[in-house]
Protein backbone atom coordinates (compact mmCIF):
# COMPACT_ATOMS: atom_id res chain seq x y z
CA UNK A 1 0.00 0.00 0.00
CA UNK A 2 3.03 2.38 0.72
CA UNK A 3 0.91 5.58 1.86
CA UNK A 4 -1.10 5.46 -1.55
CA UNK A 5 -4.59 7.17 -0.90
CA UNK A 6 -7.66 5.38 -2.40
CA UNK A 7 -11.58 6.96 -2.47
CA UNK A 8 -14.01 4.24 -1.75
CA UNK A 9 -17.77 5.30 -2.61
CA UNK A 10 -20.72 3.44 -1.76
CA UNK A 11 -24.38 2.93 -3.27
CA UNK A 12 -27.56 5.17 -2.32
CA UNK A 13 -30.68 4.19 -1.44
CA UNK A 14 -32.45 1.04 -2.83
CA UNK A 15 -35.77 -0.62 -2.65
CA UNK A 16 -35.88 -4.23 -3.56
CA UNK A 17 -38.81 -6.94 -3.81
CA UNK A 18 -41.14 -8.21 -5.89
CA UNK A 19 -43.60 -5.20 -7.08
CA UNK A 20 -41.95 -2.26 -5.30
CA UNK A 21 -42.33 -0.20 -8.66
CA UNK A 22 -45.72 0.68 -6.68
CA UNK A 23 -44.22 2.94 -4.44
CA UNK A 24 -42.73 4.77 -7.70
CA UNK A 25 -44.49 7.84 -6.46
CA UNK A 26 -43.69 7.31 -3.45
CA UNK A 27 -40.26 7.48 -4.45
CA UNK A 28 -41.27 10.86 -6.00
CA UNK A 29 -42.49 12.34 -2.91
CA UNK A 30 -39.72 11.51 -0.71
CA UNK A 31 -37.44 13.85 -3.29
CA UNK A 32 -39.98 16.52 -3.73
CA UNK A 33 -40.17 15.72 -7.49
CA UNK A 34 -44.04 17.07 -8.83
CA UNK A 35 -43.40 16.44 -12.40
CA UNK A 36 -41.05 13.84 -13.42
CA UNK A 37 -39.48 13.47 -16.91
CA UNK A 38 -39.87 9.75 -17.40
CA UNK A 39 -37.16 8.45 -19.64
CA UNK A 40 -37.49 4.80 -21.34
CA UNK A 41 -36.48 3.82 -24.87
CA UNK A 42 -38.35 3.73 -27.88
CA UNK A 43 -38.89 0.03 -27.97
CA UNK A 44 -39.65 -0.40 -23.89
CA UNK A 45 -42.13 2.44 -24.03
CA UNK A 46 -44.48 0.62 -26.66
CA UNK A 47 -44.83 -2.40 -23.16
CA UNK A 48 -47.36 -3.46 -20.67
CA UNK A 49 -45.13 -2.74 -18.08
CA UNK A 50 -44.25 0.88 -19.04
CA UNK A 51 -47.97 1.38 -19.60
CA UNK A 52 -49.19 -0.45 -16.13
CA UNK A 53 -46.90 1.58 -14.86
CA UNK A 54 -47.49 5.20 -16.00
CA UNK A 55 -51.23 4.04 -15.26
CA UNK A 56 -50.39 3.72 -11.50
CA UNK A 57 -48.65 7.07 -11.72
CA UNK A 58 -51.77 8.55 -13.25
CA UNK A 59 -54.07 7.26 -10.75
CA UNK A 60 -51.91 8.74 -7.74
CA UNK A 61 -52.23 11.95 -9.40
CA UNK A 62 -48.77 12.76 -10.13
CA UNK A 63 -47.96 14.99 -13.02
CA UNK A 64 -45.75 13.40 -15.77
CA UNK A 65 -44.11 13.45 -19.02
CA UNK A 66 -42.64 10.60 -21.38
CA UNK A 67 -39.42 10.97 -23.29
CA UNK A 68 -38.54 7.94 -24.94
CA UNK A 69 -36.34 8.90 -28.03
CA UNK A 70 -33.71 6.68 -27.00
CA UNK A 71 -31.85 3.54 -28.72
CA UNK A 72 -29.59 0.78 -27.91
CA UNK A 73 -25.63 2.23 -27.03
CA UNK A 74 -27.33 5.91 -27.01
CA UNK A 75 -26.32 8.98 -28.51
CA UNK A 76 -25.60 12.87 -27.42
CA UNK A 77 -28.08 14.30 -29.59
CA UNK A 78 -30.67 11.52 -27.54
CA UNK A 79 -29.51 13.90 -23.98
CA UNK A 80 -29.88 17.08 -26.07
CA UNK A 81 -33.50 16.22 -27.20
CA UNK A 82 -34.29 14.95 -23.66
CA UNK A 83 -32.96 17.99 -21.89
CA UNK A 84 -34.87 20.56 -24.20
CA UNK A 85 -37.83 18.31 -23.42
CA UNK A 86 -37.23 18.23 -20.01
CA UNK A 87 -36.73 22.25 -19.62
CA UNK A 88 -39.54 23.16 -22.07
CA UNK A 89 -42.02 21.05 -20.28
CA UNK A 90 -40.51 22.25 -16.55
CA UNK A 91 -39.77 18.85 -15.24
CA UNK A 92 -37.94 19.16 -12.07
CA UNK A 93 -36.62 15.18 -11.44
CA UNK A 94 -36.20 12.16 -14.10
CA UNK A 95 -37.58 8.29 -13.84
CA UNK A 96 -34.84 6.37 -15.28
CA UNK A 97 -36.46 3.48 -16.74
CA UNK A 98 -35.32 0.48 -18.19
CA UNK A 99 -31.99 -1.35 -19.54
CA UNK A 100 -28.68 0.84 -20.05
CA UNK A 101 -29.33 2.86 -22.25
CA UNK A 102 -32.43 4.46 -21.06
CA UNK A 103 -31.10 4.79 -17.62
CA UNK A 104 -27.92 6.32 -18.88
CA UNK A 105 -30.12 9.11 -21.33
CA UNK A 106 -32.40 9.30 -18.30
CA UNK A 107 -29.26 10.39 -15.48
CA UNK A 108 -27.74 12.32 -18.08
CA UNK A 109 -30.86 14.68 -18.95
CA UNK A 110 -30.94 15.05 -15.20
CA UNK A 111 -27.55 15.81 -15.06
CA UNK A 112 -27.29 18.29 -18.18
CA UNK A 113 -31.05 19.99 -17.43
CA UNK A 114 -29.13 22.89 -15.60
CA UNK A 115 -25.44 23.08 -17.40
CA UNK A 116 -24.32 25.41 -19.84
CA UNK A 117 -21.30 23.42 -20.98
CA UNK A 118 -21.31 20.73 -23.62
CA UNK A 119 -22.18 17.14 -22.28
CA UNK A 120 -18.42 16.15 -23.34
CA UNK A 121 -16.93 19.24 -21.61
CA UNK A 122 -17.89 16.62 -18.42
CA UNK A 123 -16.13 13.34 -20.00
CA UNK A 124 -14.61 10.94 -17.09
CA UNK A 125 -11.23 12.77 -17.69
CA UNK A 126 -9.25 14.76 -14.28
CA UNK A 127 -11.11 16.57 -12.73
CA UNK A 128 -13.40 17.65 -15.42
CA UNK A 129 -16.61 16.83 -12.86
CA UNK A 130 -15.89 20.00 -10.70
CA UNK A 131 -17.01 22.10 -13.74
CA UNK A 132 -20.61 21.39 -13.23
CA UNK A 133 -23.24 23.44 -11.35
CA UNK A 134 -24.00 21.16 -8.49
CA UNK A 135 -27.17 23.27 -7.51
CA UNK A 136 -28.71 22.56 -11.20
CA UNK A 137 -28.69 19.00 -11.20
CA UNK A 138 -32.02 17.09 -11.46
CA UNK A 139 -33.03 14.20 -8.70
CA UNK A 140 -32.95 10.70 -10.15
CA UNK A 141 -34.74 7.95 -9.82
CA UNK A 142 -33.50 4.52 -11.65
CA UNK A 143 -35.77 1.78 -12.08
CA UNK A 144 -33.44 -1.17 -14.34
CA UNK A 145 -35.88 -3.41 -16.53
CA UNK A 146 -32.41 -5.82 -17.12
CA UNK A 147 -29.90 -6.99 -15.03
CA UNK A 148 -26.77 -6.02 -17.16
CA UNK A 149 -25.98 -2.29 -16.80
CA UNK A 150 -25.92 -1.89 -12.85
CA UNK A 151 -26.11 1.75 -14.16
CA UNK A 152 -28.81 2.25 -11.52
CA UNK A 153 -25.78 2.23 -9.14
CA UNK A 154 -22.92 4.33 -11.20
CA UNK A 155 -21.96 7.62 -10.94
CA UNK A 156 -21.73 7.92 -15.06
CA UNK A 157 -23.20 7.18 -18.08
CA UNK A 158 -21.87 6.04 -21.35
CA UNK A 159 -22.74 8.28 -24.45
CA UNK A 160 -21.59 7.91 -27.68
CA UNK A 161 -20.09 11.28 -29.55
CA UNK A 162 -21.48 11.03 -33.04
CA UNK A 163 -19.01 13.03 -34.59
CA UNK A 164 -16.39 10.78 -33.66
CA UNK A 165 -18.25 7.95 -33.39
CA UNK A 166 -16.55 7.20 -29.76
CA UNK A 167 -18.18 6.23 -26.73
CA UNK A 168 -17.57 8.60 -23.66
CA UNK A 169 -17.88 8.26 -20.36
CA UNK A 170 -19.53 11.22 -18.81
CA UNK A 171 -18.91 11.61 -14.94
CA UNK A 172 -20.60 13.33 -11.78
CA UNK A 173 -21.11 12.00 -8.35
CA UNK A 174 -24.31 13.45 -8.74
CA UNK A 175 -24.93 10.99 -11.91
CA UNK A 176 -25.79 8.65 -9.00
CA UNK A 177 -30.00 8.07 -8.84
CA UNK A 178 -30.84 9.37 -5.21
CA UNK A 179 -33.44 6.11 -5.34
CA UNK A 180 -33.11 3.22 -6.64
CA UNK A 181 -36.16 0.57 -7.26
CA UNK A 182 -35.17 -3.54 -7.84
CA UNK A 183 -38.22 -5.19 -8.59
CA UNK A 184 -37.87 -8.62 -10.26
CA UNK A 185 -41.17 -8.22 -12.13
CA UNK A 186 -40.41 -5.97 -14.23
CA UNK A 187 -37.84 -8.21 -15.65
CA UNK A 188 -39.99 -11.39 -16.16
CA UNK A 189 -40.35 -10.15 -20.10
CA UNK A 190 -36.97 -9.95 -21.03
CA UNK A 191 -36.19 -12.17 -23.78
CA UNK A 192 -33.99 -15.38 -22.90
CA UNK A 193 -31.17 -13.82 -25.54
CA UNK A 194 -31.25 -10.40 -23.88
CA UNK A 195 -31.47 -12.06 -20.28
CA UNK A 196 -28.09 -13.74 -21.30
CA UNK A 197 -26.03 -11.12 -22.49
CA UNK A 198 -27.04 -8.57 -19.85
CA UNK A 199 -26.12 -11.12 -17.38
CA UNK A 200 -22.91 -11.30 -18.98
CA UNK A 201 -22.31 -8.23 -18.52
CA UNK A 202 -23.29 -8.11 -15.09
CA UNK A 203 -20.48 -11.04 -14.90
CA UNK A 204 -17.94 -8.73 -16.60
CA UNK A 205 -18.26 -5.50 -14.20
CA UNK A 206 -17.92 -8.12 -11.25
CA UNK A 207 -14.99 -9.88 -12.94
CA UNK A 208 -12.79 -7.41 -13.88
CA UNK A 209 -12.97 -5.18 -10.54
CA UNK A 210 -12.14 -7.86 -8.91
CA UNK A 211 -9.14 -8.67 -10.82
CA UNK A 212 -8.20 -4.64 -11.35
CA UNK A 213 -5.07 -3.76 -9.60
CA UNK A 214 -6.05 -1.57 -6.28
CA UNK A 215 -6.59 -1.65 -2.83
CA UNK A 216 -10.41 -2.27 -2.07
CA UNK A 217 -11.56 -5.21 0.05
CA UNK A 218 -15.25 -3.75 0.12
CA UNK A 219 -15.64 -4.14 -4.13
CA UNK A 220 -14.19 -7.09 -3.97
CA UNK A 221 -16.05 -8.57 -1.50
CA UNK A 222 -18.94 -7.28 -3.53
CA UNK A 223 -17.45 -8.68 -6.91
CA UNK A 224 -17.17 -12.24 -4.90
CA UNK A 225 -20.77 -12.72 -3.95
CA UNK A 226 -21.80 -10.78 -7.34
CA UNK A 227 -20.76 -13.80 -9.30
CA UNK A 228 -21.66 -16.39 -7.24
CA UNK A 229 -25.09 -14.86 -7.50
CA UNK A 230 -24.81 -15.16 -11.56
CA UNK A 231 -22.87 -18.43 -11.28
CA UNK A 232 -26.28 -19.78 -9.07
CA UNK A 233 -28.74 -17.94 -11.10
CA UNK A 234 -27.64 -17.18 -14.69
CA UNK A 235 -28.54 -20.23 -16.50
CA UNK A 236 -31.88 -20.75 -14.62
CA UNK A 237 -33.15 -17.39 -15.20
CA UNK A 238 -32.61 -17.82 -19.21
CA UNK A 239 -33.91 -21.25 -19.06
CA UNK A 240 -36.82 -20.27 -16.78
CA UNK A 241 -37.71 -16.52 -17.13
CA UNK A 242 -40.46 -16.67 -14.79
CA UNK A 243 -38.17 -17.92 -11.66
CA UNK A 244 -38.56 -14.76 -9.64
CA UNK A 245 -35.56 -15.94 -7.19
CA UNK A 246 -33.40 -16.25 -10.27
CA UNK A 247 -34.22 -12.71 -11.69
CA UNK A 248 -34.23 -11.52 -8.01
CA UNK A 249 -30.68 -12.43 -7.96
CA UNK A 250 -29.50 -11.35 -11.42
CA UNK A 251 -30.84 -7.76 -10.56
CA UNK A 252 -28.84 -7.48 -7.33
CA UNK A 253 -25.88 -8.69 -8.80
CA UNK A 254 -26.10 -5.96 -11.76
CA UNK A 255 -26.20 -3.18 -9.38
CA UNK A 256 -23.34 -5.07 -7.12
CA UNK A 257 -21.08 -5.07 -10.14
CA UNK A 258 -21.44 -1.42 -10.96
CA UNK A 259 -20.73 -0.81 -7.34
CA UNK A 260 -17.45 -2.88 -7.45
CA UNK A 261 -16.18 -1.57 -10.58
CA UNK A 262 -15.39 1.69 -8.97
CA UNK A 263 -12.61 0.17 -8.47
CA UNK A 264 -11.79 -0.23 -11.90
CA UNK A 265 -12.66 -2.38 -15.40
CA UNK A 266 -10.60 -3.70 -17.83
CA UNK A 267 -9.53 -4.91 -21.45
CA UNK A 268 -13.05 -6.55 -21.96
CA UNK A 269 -14.84 -3.12 -22.25
CA UNK A 270 -11.63 -1.75 -23.30
CA UNK A 271 -12.24 -3.88 -26.67
CA UNK A 272 -16.13 -3.90 -26.50
CA UNK A 273 -16.96 -0.25 -26.60
CA UNK A 274 -15.30 0.52 -29.92
CA UNK A 275 -17.62 -2.52 -31.01
CA UNK A 276 -20.47 -1.47 -29.26
CA UNK A 277 -19.78 2.66 -30.82
CA UNK A 278 -19.06 1.69 -34.43
CA UNK A 279 -21.14 -1.55 -35.11
CA UNK A 280 -24.04 -0.96 -32.73
CA UNK A 281 -22.75 -4.33 -30.97
CA UNK A 282 -24.83 -5.12 -27.92
CA UNK A 283 -22.28 -4.57 -24.88
CA UNK A 284 -23.02 -7.23 -22.70
CA UNK A 285 -22.55 -9.87 -26.09
CA UNK A 286 -19.37 -8.25 -26.77
CA UNK A 287 -18.28 -8.35 -23.61
CA UNK A 288 -19.30 -11.66 -23.25
CA UNK A 289 -17.28 -12.67 -26.88
CA UNK A 290 -13.87 -11.28 -25.58
CA UNK A 291 -14.23 -12.45 -22.01
CA UNK A 292 -12.10 -15.41 -22.52
CA UNK A 293 -9.79 -14.28 -24.50
CA UNK A 294 -8.78 -11.29 -22.05
CA UNK A 295 -8.75 -13.45 -19.26
CA UNK A 296 -6.02 -16.19 -21.06
CA UNK A 297 -4.11 -12.72 -22.47
CA UNK A 298 -3.86 -11.35 -18.88
CA UNK A 299 -3.45 -15.14 -17.22
CA UNK A 300 0.11 -13.98 -15.49
CA UNK A 301 -0.87 -11.24 -13.78
CA UNK A 302 -4.47 -12.54 -12.87
CA UNK A 303 -3.99 -16.35 -12.04
CA UNK A 304 -3.93 -15.91 -7.71
CA UNK A 305 -7.19 -14.11 -8.19
CA UNK A 306 -8.74 -16.04 -10.35
CA UNK A 307 -7.93 -19.40 -8.04
CA UNK A 308 -9.64 -16.78 -4.95
CA UNK A 309 -12.71 -16.79 -7.14
CA UNK A 310 -12.64 -20.69 -7.73
CA UNK A 311 -12.44 -20.98 -4.06
CA UNK A 312 -15.24 -18.62 -3.17
CA UNK A 313 -17.28 -20.29 -5.68
CA UNK A 314 -16.75 -23.69 -4.87
CA UNK A 315 -14.71 -24.85 -7.98
CA UNK A 316 -11.70 -26.64 -8.25
CA UNK A 317 -8.80 -24.07 -7.64
CA UNK A 318 -7.30 -23.48 -10.89
CA UNK A 319 -7.56 -20.80 -13.49
CA UNK A 320 -8.21 -23.56 -16.12
CA UNK A 321 -11.37 -24.71 -14.48
CA UNK A 322 -12.18 -21.08 -13.79
CA UNK A 323 -11.80 -20.66 -17.69
CA UNK A 324 -13.89 -23.84 -18.82
CA UNK A 325 -16.55 -22.17 -16.57
CA UNK A 326 -16.67 -19.86 -18.72
CA UNK A 327 -16.34 -21.15 -22.41
CA UNK A 328 -19.22 -23.77 -21.22
CA UNK A 329 -21.51 -20.83 -20.04
CA UNK A 330 -20.98 -18.71 -22.70
CA UNK A 331 -22.03 -22.06 -24.95
CA UNK A 332 -24.91 -23.00 -22.63
CA UNK A 333 -26.35 -19.07 -23.19
CA UNK A 334 -25.57 -19.70 -27.40
CA UNK A 335 -22.82 -16.93 -26.97
CA UNK A 336 -20.68 -16.60 -30.26
CA UNK A 337 -17.50 -17.48 -29.67
CA UNK A 338 -15.80 -14.70 -32.38
CA UNK A 339 -16.90 -11.37 -32.99
CA UNK A 340 -16.53 -12.35 -36.81
CA UNK A 341 -20.20 -14.75 -35.85
CA UNK A 342 -21.34 -11.48 -35.76
CA UNK A 343 -20.17 -9.05 -37.79
CA UNK A 344 -18.71 -9.31 -41.36
CA UNK A 345 -14.33 -9.60 -41.40
CA UNK A 346 -14.19 -7.07 -44.46
CA UNK A 347 -15.69 -4.63 -42.12
CA UNK A 348 -13.51 -4.73 -39.87
CA UNK A 349 -11.01 -1.91 -39.04
CA UNK A 350 -8.62 -3.38 -36.27
CA UNK A 351 -6.33 -0.07 -36.69
CA UNK A 352 -9.23 1.87 -35.30
CA UNK A 353 -10.24 -0.45 -33.40
CA UNK A 354 -7.09 -0.95 -31.47
CA UNK A 355 -6.35 3.04 -31.11
CA UNK A 356 -9.58 3.71 -30.00
CA UNK A 357 -9.69 0.50 -27.57
CA UNK A 358 -6.42 1.73 -26.56
CA UNK A 359 -7.67 5.67 -25.37
CA UNK A 360 -11.11 3.86 -23.92
CA UNK A 361 -11.10 4.52 -19.76
CA UNK A 362 -11.17 1.19 -18.80
CA UNK A 363 -7.34 0.27 -20.11
CA UNK A 364 -5.78 1.82 -17.63
CA UNK A 365 -7.11 -0.42 -15.23
CA UNK A 366 -6.00 -3.61 -16.75
CA UNK A 367 -4.18 -5.70 -14.43
CA UNK A 368 -1.49 -6.38 -17.15
CA UNK A 369 -0.32 -2.86 -18.80
CA UNK A 370 -1.34 -2.72 -22.49
CA UNK A 371 0.15 -0.74 -25.93
CA UNK A 372 -2.15 -0.63 -29.10
CA UNK A 373 0.14 -3.90 -30.28
CA UNK A 374 -1.87 -6.02 -27.45
CA UNK A 375 -5.12 -4.29 -27.70
CA UNK A 376 -4.79 -5.51 -32.15
CA UNK A 377 -3.51 -9.29 -30.80
CA UNK A 378 -6.48 -9.49 -28.44
CA UNK A 379 -9.03 -8.37 -31.97
CA UNK A 380 -7.24 -11.28 -33.89
CA UNK A 381 -7.68 -13.75 -31.38
CA UNK A 382 -11.20 -12.94 -31.21
CA UNK A 383 -11.52 -13.27 -35.17
CA UNK A 384 -9.36 -16.75 -35.02
CA UNK A 385 -11.71 -17.70 -32.32
CA UNK A 386 -7.75 -18.85 -30.81
CA UNK A 387 -7.28 -18.25 -27.01
CA UNK A 388 -3.97 -17.63 -25.48
CA UNK A 389 -1.63 -19.93 -24.33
Amino acid sequence: MNNINYNWNYPTTIWVGQNRIKDLSLACKKLNISKPLFVTDSELVKSNIVKKTLLDLKKENLSFETFSNVSGNPCGSHVEEGVNFFNQKKCDGVIAFGGGSGLDVGKAIAFMSGQNLPIWDFEDIGDNWTRANNDMISPIIAVPTTAGTGSETGRASVILDEKTGVKKIIFHPKFLPSIVILDPILTIDLPSNITAATGMDALAHNLEAYCAPGYHPMADGIALEGMRLIKNSLLNVVNDGSNIEARMNMLTASSMGSTAFQKGLGAIHSLSHPLNAQYNVHHGLSNAIFMPYVLTFNKTFIENRIILICEYLNMEKNFETFLNWILHLRKKLEIPHKITDIIDLKDINLDKLSKMALDDPSTSSNPRKLNINDMRIMYEHSISGELFK
